[in-house]
């Protein structure tokens, strides 16, 4: 059922990706429970820095709480970390483990999302078995330092017109321009500071969610 396509698309809607950090008066958990109970619909992990001890314990308790709260979680990159966390699935980019081997490794089941910046990468996913893509850096942003030039919603509007693929979003985004990036043809939007930076998770998701409403409806 995970793999679902309509499924896909729904958990797409408001993504967040995180690390272990936290913010100002919250820990990761406290944060991550916050904005799924502000409208959150779909968790990543990416968490750089940690030592992996680290991140298999407090990553272990993100998996709890979205299982509780039936969010899929995803692990960012790391195959290894998504197996030993039993995660929902995997974001892997282009240098990235390639799809198809993600797939041997975590099996038919899981969701594997993969980025594209061009239209060339995104063929790569394809080919690569990519249950959604992640296609940015829509605008620019200092989240991910490797990120690279921000492309517009151009792509995303080739990407949609092209395959009938789930896409979400990402770079950049906040709620004052999110609905622009449904309106282009994605399904949904991945943030990271637009929640995990706001002093009230809940209530940044909730107006993330309240300004994608119409654009997902039309």
């Amino acid at each position: 059922m995970l793999r679902d396509r309509d499924q896909i698309i729904k958990d797409l809607q408001v993504y967040l990706v995180m690390g272990l950090e936290g913010y100002a008066h919250l820990t990761a958990l406290q944060l991550a429970r916050e904005a799924i109970a502000g409208g959150v619909t779909m968790v990543q992990l990416r968490e750089k820095n940690a030592p992996l001890k680290q991140v298999l314990a407090q990553g272990a308790q993100l998996r709890e709480l979205c299982r509780e709260l039936n969010v899929p979680f995803l692990v960012n990159d790391r195959v290894d970390v998504a197996i030993l966390l039993n995660a929902d699935g995997v974001h892997v980019g282009q240098d990235d483990i390639p799809g198809v081997e993600a797939r041997r490794l975590l099996g038919d089941d899981k969701i594997i999302g993969i980025s594209a910046g061009t239209m060339e990468e995104a063929e790569w996913a394809m080919e690569n078995g990519a249950d959604y893509l992640g296609v940015g850096p829509v605008y620019s942003t200092a989240t991910k330092q490797d990120a690279g030039e921000a492309i517009g919603t151009q792509l995303i509007a080739a990407v949609a017109q092209r395959w009938d693929i789930p896409v979400v979003g990402i770079g950049g985004i906040n709620s004052e321009n999110a609905a622009v990036i449904v309106e282009a043809g994605a399904h949904g939007v991945a943030v990271v500071s637009a929640i995990t930076k706001q002093q009230n998770p809940f209530l940044a998701a909730q107006t993330l969610v309240s300004s994608l409403q119409k654009a997902l409806l039309k």
